[in-house]
């Protein structure tokens, strides 16, 4: 009949050893928590570095944009009475938005490489079209409207991405927009022109015609400033997110790019077409792409490292168990220099996913660790098989922690069942301990 391991046995007869050790093992495990805490904040460093640098480079190139327009701006007077009843003449904004119009966008994306950081650009090609109907208000007498000051608008949020002049062809005629917009109402930056309009003009279909290309970083976001009007972006992008008020109602991702629409009415909107002396808040309308990295690797490194406690907790359990099942005990110095090889792991992590892939920094980092580990384990055992176990296990363990980083929505789940396996597993290799039985 096979008998149970007895540890008292082992350390020669002190009964208390077993105890005292595990105390000093959970020491360690929570004494190995501090120097993570640093790998987290250099993480933290050198994610804001990354930002920095992309924020310098955006700054130069072009912010993310919000294309709002073409609208027509058409002031007009208005009769007023003061403190003593006498008429007083009052200038007051009219707005007209599009009754129809037609957006289409091509964004084309650029990567820059500052120092060893990758910054995401685009260019893009936008096409508008469309036509006004301007509608006046009852009370607004059409011999009110001051028509030498009439302007087309076209709100754009950074200057510095136009590319070329941005020409329009409205009513027949061609006009240059320049910087500066004739009203607040809608945007506080923007593009201008003065255009050509009678009273005859009023009701009439003015059809429009705007082609640009506009420069910027990080999003692409446009306003519905229509009664209908349809939205069609694409690109080669193929990790885009739709983001902003409104989805698209159409959409396509694949490797090769995306393309997606967004289709709007009259019905769907809170104002018409037809704006007078009343503020938009343009930003609880606005719509759009961002583009996003591929991979952040500071992400996930920072997700690796929540695990911090897993890995180097069940590491010094398998050094513990298998130490009282060879009878070779270990010094606690020896179970320092394990935790910070599993600490060295996550710098490791880090530096390296700044240069390479993080799927292939994270496996030349736990490689590198789990032989470290392993040759140590020989090396104090004098057992290659005891080493090859150590590296099974963690080597599992890493790929283990791999799959969580990688998951979303399943990783509790999924993390919550593994470690019951795994706590499944240390309790059947520690059945056969006596921890009590006195040695004879």
């Amino acid at each position: 009949m096979e008998q149970p391991f007895n540890y008292r046995s082992a350390i020669n007869g002190n009964g208390n050893k077993a105890l005292i050790k595990g105390f000093i093992t959970g020491f360690l495990i929570l004494l190995m928590m501090i120097p993570t805490l640093f790998i987290s904040n250099l993480v933290n460093e050198r994610k804001l570095r990354q930002e920095e640098v992309v924020k310098d480079v955006s700054s130069k190139w072009a912010s993310a944009q919000t294309v709002s327009g073409p609208y027509l701006f058409i002031p007009y007077w208005r009769n007023d009475k003061d403190s003593n009843g006498k008429g007083k003449p009052v200038k007051e904004d009219l707005i007209f938005l599009p009754d129809s119009l037609d957006i289409s966008a091509n964004i084309l994306p650029e990567q820059r490489l500052r120092s060893i950081y990758k910054v995401l650009l685009y260019k893009s090609r936008i096409t508008g079209r469309g036509n006004f109907v301007c509608t006046l208000p009852k009370d607004v007498d059409p011999s009110s409207l001051i028509f030498s000051e009439a302007k087309i608008c076209l709100g754009i949020t950074d200057f510095k991405g136009i590319e070329n002049k941005i020409d329009i062809q409205f009513n027949g005629t061609s006009y240059t927009f320049t910087p500066g917009l004739p009203s607040g109402l809608i945007d506080s930056s923007g593009l201008s022109a003065p255009v050509n309009l009678t009273t005859e003009d009023l009701g009439k279909p003015l059809s429009f015609y705007m082609p640009m290309q506009l420069k910027g970083s990080g999003q692409l976001h446009f306003l519905p400033l229509a009664g209908n009007s349809l939205f069609a972006v694409q690109s080669s992008w193929p990790n885009p997110s739709f983001d902003g008020n409104t989805l698209p109602s159409e959409r396509e991702v694949s490797d090769k790019g995306f393309s997606a629409k967004w289709v709007f009415n009259k019905a769907n909107l809170l104002y018409t077409t037809t704006i007078r002396n009343e503020k938009i808040n343009k930003y609880a309308y606005n719509f759009g792409i961002s583009m996003l990295q591929p991979t952040d690797q500071y992400a996930k490194t920072t997700r690796s490292v929540k695990y911090a406690i897993l890995v180097i907790g069940l590491s010094f359990a398998l050094f513990f168990i298998i130490e009282l099942m060879q009878k070779k005990l270990m010094h606690p110095v020896q179970y320092v220099l394990v935790g910070l090889a599993l600490v060295i792991f996550y710098s490791l992590l880090l530096s390296i996913s700044e240069f390479l892939l993080f799927d292939l920094a994270y496996l030349v980092a736990s490689a590198a660790t789990v032989s470290l580990i392993s040759l140590y384990a020989k090396a104090h055992f004098k057992s290659w098989k005891t080493a090859g176990i150590f590296a099974a296990l963690i080597g599992t363990l890493y790929g283990f922690i791999f799959i969580l980083i990688g998951l979303e929505d399943t990783a509790l789940l999924v993390g919550s069942i593994g470690l019951f396996i795994i706590l499944a597993l240390v309790m059947y290799a520690s059945r056969k301990i006596n921890w009590y039985q006195s040695s004879e």
